[in-house]
């Protein structure tokens, strides 16, 4: 079963593999991982049902994050004891002079409280681990992320956290153009809308990226070398 199954007509998935998408890319031998937006106002400070959730902080997924973080830390800890890189692209606190159409879209994201930016204590940054302030969806729009993976020589990023219709995708798109091998662990990226979610990773996976579980991921990175 894929997430989209159910979601996504079987007729349509037909259609799209008929006219040759979805193949997969395999992965490269140098990955590295992105831990897009894994923050509190994200989550919430503790797992709730979303209509609790957004009573803390309105841009929250609630339990559907925290289902995704402890798939996280699994890959997390699969990277760092293979030597791999993490990076953690991050929306830092917003500031008066931040506006532009993302404050008129969202109003909402211009009012979270300070404390909601902080990453979350399961899977908070280590000291050799790369931290990209973003004003914007994609991971790369107006950052130095691709010059970062340049010189770590990467070629194929996995890509975790938060929104799978938002930043998560914005992320895969472009990491896509820059020729990068991209890796979407289903189970390890969310939304707060399921259906969205789903129809997502349907669209990356049929596109953009290999979409798979965590569990498969892993698999396939255990079978890498680690970092030389």
């Amino acid at each position: 079963m894929k997430p989209w199954d159910g979601i996504i007509p079987a007729e349509e998935q037909r259609a799209y593999g008929a006219a040759g998408f979805g193949r997969a890319s395999g992965l490269g031998r140098r990955p590295a991982l992105l831990v897009i937006d894994v923050q509190y106002r994200t989550v919430g400070t503790r797992p709730m049902p979303f209509w609790d959730a957004i009573k803390e902080f309105p841009t929250s997924c609630g339990e559907w994050g925290w289902q995704a973080v402890g798939r996280i830390e699994m890959l997390l800890a699969q990277f760092r004891a293979r030597g791999w890189p993490v990076l953690y692209p991050h929306v830092a606190p917003k500031e008066s002079f931040d506006q532009g159409r993302l404050a008129e879209k969202v109003p909402a994201l211009m009012t979270v409280a300070r404390n909601g930016y902080d990453f979350v204590e399961e899977i908070r940054p280590q000291p050799n681990d790369i931290l990209l302030p973003k004003k914007h969806p994609s991971a790369f729009f107006g950052t130095p992320l691709a010059s970062y993976l340049i010189d770590l020589g990467a070629d194929t990023l996995v890509v975790t956290g938060c929104t799978t219709s938002g930043c998560v995708r914005g992320s895969v798109v472009d990491g896509f153009a820059y020729n990068f091998k991209v890796v979407v662990p289903h189970d390890a990226v969310y939304d707060r809308s399921r259906v969205s979610h789903a129809v997502n990773l349907f669209d990356m996976a049929s596109k953009y990226a290999d979409v798979m579980s965590t569990e498969e991921c892993l698999a396939a990175l255990h079978a890498l070398p680690a970092a030389g």
